[in-house]
């Protein structure tokens, strides 16, 4: 179960249930605040996770025995970068934060790289990245096109990148954890923990969590349960692979190029608004190049 394909087949199913984050996220924003929401999502995740982990007493001993990694996953992944993400999503153009976020495996090479020594960016590698980024260029501009301009924007801009490298962080400190905590117990504890900071925060900055009881009402139930139940899912799964013999940080989230790819099909098929356009499908054989360039690298016995 720890061979190469298995690890790329999880590693795309992750991938696959966080391209549909999108539209979750759009739908929800649209009866709460982004704080409120992202915090009510994971700590929600974090108990769909709880069941499937081991004894309370042994749970409660890990984290114990581990309180570093738990806090440092936690406050990188769980706190910071969603904070960060959720404002900075909430303060640029679609299209813009659609890029900076699909060159997220780019911070996360060069966070590997510094941070772990077997994970070193090779020549071809960042060839490879800045192919999958151009990929996803391409995809935003056929989609919305690019607008950046207010203070505000440009704030979200950096926001967003920092959301990028504290997950970078956070994805080094998993890996490097390895075999001594249990990533269903990892997942489940900074998801909920990290979710209930986030609603604390929520508190004094947007005020009590209020959901209007509108005629739409159920789309916001049906996006948190989903948000939930993909987040507490996709999280177990990566922290699995990222802990598993062999498998390096930076290439494991190249993987993460299919996103802004199956996120534009899906709006295709969901915002009645929004058609396939040239530029998008040039993009989408761009991010395909660069994946099929990367297996291929990844599967011979040169440097990559």
């Amino acid at each position: 179960m720890n061979s190469s394909k298995n690890t790329i087949f999880w590693a795309v199913v992750a991938c696959l249930l966080w391209s549909t984050a999108y539209p979750g996220i759009k739908i929800g924003l649209e009866y709460t605040t982004p704080l409120h929401f992202a915090g009510v999502r994971f700590i929600l995740s974090g108990l769909m996770i709880l069941p499937f982990t081991i004894s309370l007493p042994k749970y409660f001993a890990m984290v114990k025995n581990n309180a570093r990694v738990f806090f440092l996953v936690t406050l990188f992944q769980s706190v910071i970068n969603y904070i960060l993400f959720y404002i900075g999503m909430d303060l640029v153009p679609g299209a813009i934060g659609a890029i900076i976020v699909g060159s997220q495996p780019l911070f996360v090479a060069v966070i590997a790289a510094m941070m772990m020594h077997e994970n070193s960016l090779s020549r071809q590698k960042i060839v490879i990245i800045a192919i999958g980024i151009a990929g996803v260029v391409l995809v935003s501009l056929g989609r919305q096109g690019l607008k950046l301009g207010t203070a505000a924007e440009l704030l979200g801009v950096f926001l967003i990148l920092g959301a990028n490298v504290a997950s970078g962080i956070a994805n080094v400190y998993v890996s490097k954890a390895g075999n001594s905590v249990n990533p269903f117990v990892l997942s489940s504890f900074s998801l909920f923990v990290g979710g209930a900071i986030i609603y604390l925060i929520a508190i004094p900055i947007e005020g009590t969590l209020m959901v209007p009881m509108t005629a739409g009402f159920k789309d916001y139930w049906i996006a948190l349960g989903w948000l939930s139940f993909m987040s507490a899912f996709a999280f177990s799964v990566w922290y699995l692979l990222l802990q598993r013999p062999g498998v390096r940080v930076a290439d494991l989230n190249f993987w993460k190029f299919i996103i802004p790819v199956v996120g534009a099909i899906l709006s295709w098929l969901m915002v009645p608004d929004e058609k396939p356009q040239w530029l998008t499908i040039l993009g989408m054989v761009t991010i395909t190049l660069s994946l099929i360039l990367f297996y291929r690298c990844s599967h011979t016995k040169q440097s990559c």
